[in-house]
């Protein structure tokens, strides 16, 4: 299909294969080459949230500290306390 955006050609590779595979778990009717798509959308989603992006971890920055003392001692082991066996 003509289009003015920019293409490219991946080759099948072992580890490209691989994530295919593992996509085609999570949509198992569809085709490789939709899949190769899919695939690169939750990839940039994961790397957006991840913690080593430079937005998420300028924020983590800003409130680092933030809630310190707001759980006291054994807290934990007081909710956990409550969870049934």
């Amino acid at each position: 299909m003509p289009t003015a955006r920019r293409r490219y050609q991946v080759t099948e590779t072992d580890d490209v294969a691989r994530a295919l595979d593992e996509a085609a778990k999570l949509w198992p009717d569809e085709p490789r080459s939709r899949l190769i798509v899919r695939t690169i959308l939750a990839g940039g989603d994961a790397l957006a949230d991840s913690p080593r992006h430079p937005d998420r971890a300028a924020a983590m920055r800003r409130v680092r500290g933030a809630y310190t003392g707001a759980y006291g001692p054994g807290y934990l082991d007081g909710l956990r306390a409550d969870w049934p066996a």
